[in-house]
């Protein structure tokens, strides 16, 4: 890293601690902050924390700072000014409860009595992060870890299983007594029957032409090379027979591929609520998988540029070896394997068990607990 780029950086931090000095000057209220740049709506999540605070009756304040930030400089300087407000709300809540890597929790020194809980983003584990990535492609470099404080800060790191943990370790640098085995509150809804049959009720009664055929999903990970991805949906679109089956296009939210083809259809839903809609799912290297087990759905695995993406991104795990299904860079066996209900419910069953271990009284509660300072 060159050495004014690396003074710049510097300078924003201690900067950034010097405007928090005054606005630690206000007083702590009983508040929680969330604070999220994956989406610039309140997530899923979220939500389920907020409402069970809510149920309790406890007299909490919660306030959601949830912000994409774009990379142009309008964008830019619009998130600083947003992190200004994440700031605030952090030198005068109780607790904050993120889901990635926030500037302001990592670089700023906190009041004793805030609480940092990072829940991250994912169900599940899947492609390393943090400090594992140094050095990739795609990673920070390690100069930039240290400047940036990565992911420091945090008393706890919730995790979906225990079976992930030397991931975690790896990933955010922490103390193995601050990783907790709560998985997102999500998983909540997925394994809730009620939920998955109201949510596909809901889509039934919005797009009744999912009731006529059996619904498969297609959910792929993020690529910058959009050519390659668009030429690999083109080449499952042709292998579906589309007078028994609806296909559902869920692209990632950075992804610009276009697929004019009127057969596909793009439903303005989650993929959590798209999941409880449909009847199989495909996907790549995404935890998606894991949400889709949740459910009870299967999984098939459409690698088609597994050679090329697996030399960019580093996994936790070998998806030809450890999840128990299909892996294929051939769409035609895929859809032969969902005409002939090729899929081992009862073995994908136990993968999800072991990496997704949902506590007593449910993951939204389990938060709601750390954030109350209520844990058991």
């Amino acid at each position: 890293m060159r050495a004014v780029k690396k003074l710049a950086m510097k300078c924003v931090v201690y900067a950034m601690n010097g405007v928090y000095c005054v606005l630690k000057l206000f007083p702590v209220r009983k508040k929680a902050v969330f604070i999220s740049r994956q989406t610039d709506e309140i997530s899923v999540d979220f939500r389920l924390i907020i409402d069970e605070l809510e149920a309790r009756r406890c007299g909490w304040k919660t306030v959601v700072l949830a912000k994409r930030m774009r990379k142009s400089i309008a964008g830019m300087v619009e998130y600083g000014f947003h992190m200004l407000r994440q700031m605030y709300h952090l030198a005068t809540s109780r607790a904050v409860i993120i889901d990635g890597y926030c500037v302001p929790v990592s670089v700023l020194k906190h009041k004793k009595c805030l609480t940092v809980i990072q829940i991250w983003h994912a169900i599940g584990c899947m492609k390393k992060f943090g400090y594992a990535m140094i050095g990739d492609e795609v990673g920070n470099s390690e100069d930039v870890a240290r400047i940036m404080k990565m992911h420091k800060n945090y008393d706890y790191a919730l995790i979906s299983s225990y079976s992930f943990v030397n991931d975690y370790l790896e990933g955010f640098r922490i103390e193995r007594e601050k990783i907790l085995q709560i998985p997102l509150p999500k998983a909540d809804l997925l394994t809730s029957e009620e939920y998955l049959r109201k949510q596909r009720d809901k889509l039934i009664e919005r797009y009744p032409q999912l009731a006529e055929k059996r619904n498969i999903l297609y959910c792929p990970t993020f690529r910058k090379d959009e050519t390659a991805a668009e030429e690999g949906i083109r080449k499952l679109i042709a292998a579906i027979d589309f007078n028994r089956y609806n296909f559902i296009y869920n692209p990632h939210p950075n992804s610009k591929a276009k697929i004019d083809d009127s057969r596909i259809m793009n439903l303005p839903y989650s993929t959590m609520e798209l999941v409880a809609a449909s009847d199989y799912v495909i996907s790549d290297y995404s935890s998606v998988i894991y949400e889709a087990g949740l459910a009870k759905k299967p999984v098939y695995l459409y690698g088609y540029d597994w050679k090329e993406y697996s030399k960019k991104r580093s996994f936790n795990l070998d998806l030809t070896k450890d999840v128990p299904t299909i892996f294929t860079d051939d769409p035609e066996k895929i859809i032969k394997a969902i005409d002939d209900d090729e899929f081992d419910y009862e073995i994908f069953a136990k993968f999800i068990d072991k990496n997704v271990v949902i506590p007593d009284g449910g993951c939204a509660s389990a938060i709601a607990d750390l954030i109350l300072g209520e844990r058991k």
